[in-house]
Protein backbone atom coordinates (compact mmCIF):
# COMPACT_ATOMS: atom_id res chain seq x y z
CA UNK A 1 0.00 0.00 0.00
CA UNK A 2 1.49 3.38 -0.91
CA UNK A 3 1.42 5.27 2.70
CA UNK A 4 2.06 8.94 0.66
CA UNK A 5 -1.65 8.80 -0.24
CA UNK A 6 -2.56 9.48 3.64
CA UNK A 7 0.52 10.79 5.34
CA UNK A 8 0.27 14.65 5.69
CA UNK A 9 3.80 16.60 4.81
CA UNK A 10 2.20 19.61 6.52
CA UNK A 11 1.93 19.24 10.32
CA UNK A 12 -1.86 19.40 11.15
CA UNK A 13 -2.44 22.00 12.81
CA UNK A 14 -0.61 24.43 10.27
CA UNK A 15 -3.44 22.37 7.88
CA UNK A 16 -5.96 24.23 10.66
CA UNK A 17 -4.93 27.35 10.62
CA UNK A 18 -4.52 28.08 6.61
CA UNK A 19 -7.84 26.73 6.78
CA UNK A 20 -9.38 29.19 9.09
CA UNK A 21 -7.74 32.19 7.55
CA UNK A 22 -8.72 31.04 4.16
CA UNK A 23 -12.41 30.78 5.21
CA UNK A 24 -12.57 33.87 7.40
CA UNK A 25 -10.67 36.11 4.65
CA UNK A 26 -13.24 34.23 1.99
CA UNK A 27 -16.53 34.77 4.29
CA UNK A 28 -15.46 38.26 4.66
CA UNK A 29 -14.99 39.33 1.15
CA UNK A 30 -18.33 37.56 0.43
CA UNK A 31 -20.45 39.31 2.56
CA UNK A 32 -18.11 42.58 1.59
CA UNK A 33 -19.22 41.21 -1.98
CA UNK A 34 -23.22 42.10 -1.37
CA UNK A 35 -26.32 40.09 -1.04
CA UNK A 36 -26.53 37.56 -4.39
CA UNK A 37 -27.61 34.14 -4.18
CA UNK A 38 -26.23 31.79 -6.72
CA UNK A 39 -29.02 32.31 -9.41
CA UNK A 40 -28.85 35.80 -9.11
CA UNK A 41 -25.36 35.98 -9.75
CA UNK A 42 -23.80 37.61 -13.06
CA UNK A 43 -21.59 35.73 -15.43
CA UNK A 44 -18.50 37.74 -14.12
CA UNK A 45 -19.55 36.83 -10.68
CA UNK A 46 -19.60 33.21 -11.02
CA UNK A 47 -15.90 32.81 -12.78
CA UNK A 48 -14.87 35.20 -10.23
CA UNK A 49 -16.49 32.92 -7.60
CA UNK A 50 -14.95 29.67 -9.23
CA UNK A 51 -11.51 31.29 -9.97
CA UNK A 52 -11.02 32.43 -6.38
CA UNK A 53 -11.53 28.82 -5.01
CA UNK A 54 -9.25 28.04 -7.32
CA UNK A 55 -7.00 30.26 -6.25
CA UNK A 56 -6.79 30.07 -2.56
CA UNK A 57 -6.79 26.14 -2.89
CA UNK A 58 -2.81 26.06 -2.63
CA UNK A 59 -3.08 28.37 0.04
CA UNK A 60 -4.76 25.85 2.39
CA UNK A 61 -3.06 22.60 1.48
CA UNK A 62 0.21 24.41 1.37
CA UNK A 63 1.27 22.10 -1.35
CA UNK A 64 0.20 18.89 0.57
CA UNK A 65 -2.09 16.68 -1.50
CA UNK A 66 -2.39 13.56 0.69
CA UNK A 67 -5.74 12.25 1.17
CA UNK A 68 -5.26 13.36 4.80
CA UNK A 69 -4.40 16.75 4.56
CA UNK A 70 -7.87 17.13 2.01
CA UNK A 71 -9.94 15.11 4.51
CA UNK A 72 -8.79 17.65 7.81
CA UNK A 73 -8.96 20.65 5.47
CA UNK A 74 -12.75 19.21 4.86
CA UNK A 75 -13.75 18.56 8.28
CA UNK A 76 -12.51 22.05 9.66
CA UNK A 77 -14.29 23.97 6.46
CA UNK A 78 -17.71 21.96 7.85
CA UNK A 79 -16.80 22.61 11.39
CA UNK A 80 -16.16 26.66 10.70
CA UNK A 81 -19.92 26.48 8.63
CA UNK A 82 -21.55 24.65 11.61
CA UNK A 83 -19.85 27.16 14.22
CA UNK A 84 -20.81 29.91 11.93
CA UNK A 85 -24.82 28.57 11.67
CA UNK A 86 -24.46 28.04 15.65
CA UNK A 87 -23.67 31.64 16.49
CA UNK A 88 -25.84 32.92 14.08
CA UNK A 89 -29.18 31.32 15.60
CA UNK A 90 -27.87 32.00 18.94
CA UNK A 91 -26.49 35.92 18.46
CA UNK A 92 -29.05 38.72 16.21
CA UNK A 93 -25.93 40.53 16.13
CA UNK A 94 -23.68 37.91 14.81
CA UNK A 95 -26.10 36.77 12.32
CA UNK A 96 -26.36 40.57 11.03
CA UNK A 97 -22.75 40.85 11.28
CA UNK A 98 -22.01 37.50 9.19
CA UNK A 99 -25.32 37.59 7.15
CA UNK A 100 -26.26 41.24 6.69
CA UNK A 101 -29.60 42.61 7.34
CA UNK A 102 -32.73 42.96 5.05
CA UNK A 103 -33.15 46.29 2.98
CA UNK A 104 -36.29 48.09 1.90
CA UNK A 105 -36.40 48.91 -2.21
CA UNK A 106 -39.49 49.63 -2.92
CA UNK A 107 -42.08 51.30 -0.14
CA UNK A 108 -45.52 52.32 -0.85
CA UNK A 109 -44.68 52.02 -4.88
CA UNK A 110 -41.61 53.99 -4.68
CA UNK A 111 -38.15 53.04 -5.17
CA UNK A 112 -36.17 53.82 -2.47
CA UNK A 113 -32.75 54.80 -4.70
CA UNK A 114 -30.23 55.08 -1.90
CA UNK A 115 -31.05 51.34 -0.83
CA UNK A 116 -30.64 50.81 -3.95
CA UNK A 117 -26.99 51.86 -4.26
CA UNK A 118 -26.28 50.54 -0.98
CA UNK A 119 -26.87 47.26 -1.63
CA UNK A 120 -25.70 47.77 -5.52
CA UNK A 121 -28.52 46.51 -7.10
CA UNK A 122 -29.40 48.71 -10.01
CA UNK A 123 -33.22 49.90 -11.33
CA UNK A 124 -32.84 47.83 -14.09
CA UNK A 125 -31.92 44.49 -11.91
CA UNK A 126 -35.01 45.24 -9.39
CA UNK A 127 -37.65 45.59 -12.16
CA UNK A 128 -36.02 42.29 -13.65
CA UNK A 129 -36.21 40.58 -10.15
CA UNK A 130 -40.29 41.85 -9.84
CA UNK A 131 -40.92 40.89 -13.00
CA UNK A 132 -40.37 37.48 -12.25
CA UNK A 133 -42.15 37.47 -9.02
CA UNK A 134 -45.24 38.83 -11.34
CA UNK A 135 -44.79 42.41 -10.25
CA UNK A 136 -45.00 44.44 -13.41
CA UNK A 137 -46.15 48.00 -11.98
CA UNK A 138 -44.41 49.76 -8.60
CA UNK A 139 -47.83 50.85 -8.12
CA UNK A 140 -49.10 46.77 -6.99
CA UNK A 141 -46.42 46.31 -4.42
CA UNK A 142 -46.51 47.99 -1.01
CA UNK A 143 -42.71 47.04 -0.08
CA UNK A 144 -40.29 45.21 -1.43
CA UNK A 145 -37.34 44.14 0.58
CA UNK A 146 -33.96 42.28 -0.59
CA UNK A 147 -33.53 40.34 2.77
CA UNK A 148 -30.12 39.28 4.01
CA UNK A 149 -29.47 36.13 1.98
CA UNK A 150 -30.36 38.08 -1.16
CA UNK A 151 -33.65 36.69 -2.30
CA UNK A 152 -36.47 39.45 -2.91
CA UNK A 153 -39.58 39.54 -0.35
CA UNK A 154 -42.32 41.70 -1.75
CA UNK A 155 -45.50 42.70 0.02
CA UNK A 156 -48.23 43.61 -2.83
CA UNK A 157 -50.64 46.83 -1.92
CA UNK A 158 -53.70 44.65 -2.44
CA UNK A 159 -53.05 41.88 0.31
CA UNK A 160 -53.12 44.73 2.83
CA UNK A 161 -56.68 45.78 2.48
CA UNK A 162 -58.91 43.91 4.87
CA UNK A 163 -61.43 41.80 3.45
CA UNK A 164 -64.56 42.37 4.66
CA UNK A 165 -65.91 40.44 7.69
CA UNK A 166 -68.76 37.92 7.50
CA UNK A 167 -71.18 38.25 10.33
CA UNK A 168 -72.93 35.18 11.69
Amino acid sequence: MNYSLWLPTLPVVQLVVRAVVVYAFILVALRVGGKRQIGQMGPAEFVALLLVSNAVQNSMNGGDNSITAGLILAGVLLALSAAIGWLSYRSRRFSDLIQGRSTLLVYKGEVVIKNLSTCRVSLHELRALLRRQGFHDLKDIHEAVLEANGSLSVVRRADLVESPRHEN
